[in-house]
C-alpha cells in the first residue's frame, strides 16, 4: 500500500513539473523537479530495509546522482556550465547503475548469447553518435563519452538475464531502455533539431525509466513491494 501511494505521488510530481499549469504557484521548476527523484529515493529505501548489498548501494548512489543532475539542469545561473554539471552527474548515475547491474549475483547467460543481445545496443549507439556528430561542435567528445557510458548501462541491464526473476529482469531492462531513449531525445532536441513536444517526451521517458529500474531492482530482493 505504501508503494502504491508513493508511486502515485511520484507520478503526480512528474506531471506537475511537465505541465506547469497544473502546479501550485509556490512550487518553482527547481523544487518541483527535485521532488521527483527524492520521492523515488524514499520509495526505494522504504522497500529495501537495510541497504546491505553493493547492488542496493549503487542503485541508491545512482538515484542521488540523478537527483543532483536534475537540480543542476534546472538552475539558470549559467546554462552552459549547469548543463555540463548535469551531464557529469548523470554520467556518474549511469556508471553507478552499470556497476549495480553487473554486480547482480548468478551464472547468467552464456557469453555467445550475451553477445547476440549486446550487438543491437552497440549498433544503436553508433547510429546515434553518427546522427549527432556534425551538430555537436565543442560538445562532441563529452557527448560521445556519455553515449558510450549510457550504452554500457543498458548492456549492464542485459547481463542480468538469468540472474534474477523474469519480472525483475524485464522491468530493469525496460527502464534502462527508456533512460537511453530519454537521453537520446534530449541530445537530438538540444543539438540537431527541435522535437515537437520534446520536453514532454524527454521527461516522460525519463520518469518512467527511473521508476521501472528502481521497482525492478527492488524485486530482485523481494517478491512483493510494501
Amino acid at each position: 500500500m505504501r508503494t502504491k501511494i508513493l508511486s502515485a505521488v511520484y507520478f503526480l510530481a512528474a506531471v506537475m513539473f511537465i505541465f506547469p499549469q497544473l502546479r501550485p504557484p509556490f512550487l518553482t521548476d527547481v523544487i518541483s523537479k527535485a521532488l521527483i527523484i527524492l520521492i523515488l529515493i524514499v520509495l526505494f529505501l522504504d522497500n529495501s530495509g537495510r541497504i546491505n548489498t553493493w547492488t542496493q548501494r549503487m542503485i541508491l548512489i545512482a538515484l542521488l546522482f540523478s537527483w543532483f543532475g536534475d537540480i543542476a539542469l534546472e538552475l539558470d545561473a549559467n546554462k552552459d556550465m549547469m548543463f555540463m554539471t548535469g551531464l557529469a552527474f548523470f554520467l556518474l548515475a549511469q556508471v553507478s547503475y552499470f556497476i549495480a547491474f553487473i554486480l547482480t549475483p548468478g551464472p547468467g547467460r552464456p557469453v555467445y548469447m550475451l553477445l547476440m543481445m549486446i550487438l543491437p545496443v552497440v549498433a544503436y549507439g553508433l547510429f546515434l553518435v553518427a546522427f549527432l556528430y556534425n551538430d555537436l561542435g565543442e560538445m562532441r567528445l563529452p557527448v560521445i563519452i556519455y553515449a558510450m557510458v549510457i550504452m554500457a548501462m543498458l548492456v549492464g541491464a542485459l547481463t542480468r538475464a538469468g540472474k534474477t526473476g523474469r519480472t525483475s529482469f524485464w522491468l530493469v531492462l525496460a527502464g534502462a531502455a527508456l533512460f537511453v531513449l530519454s537521453d537520446s531525445l534530449l541530445a537530438v532536441n538540444k543539438f540537431s533539431y527541435a522535437i515537437p513536444a520534446g520536453s514532454v517526451l524527454i521527461m516522460s521517458t525519463y520518469v518512467l525509466g527511473q521508476y521501472l529500474i528502481v521497482t525492478g531492482s527492488i524485486r530482485q530482493f523481494r517478491k512483493k513491494l510494501v
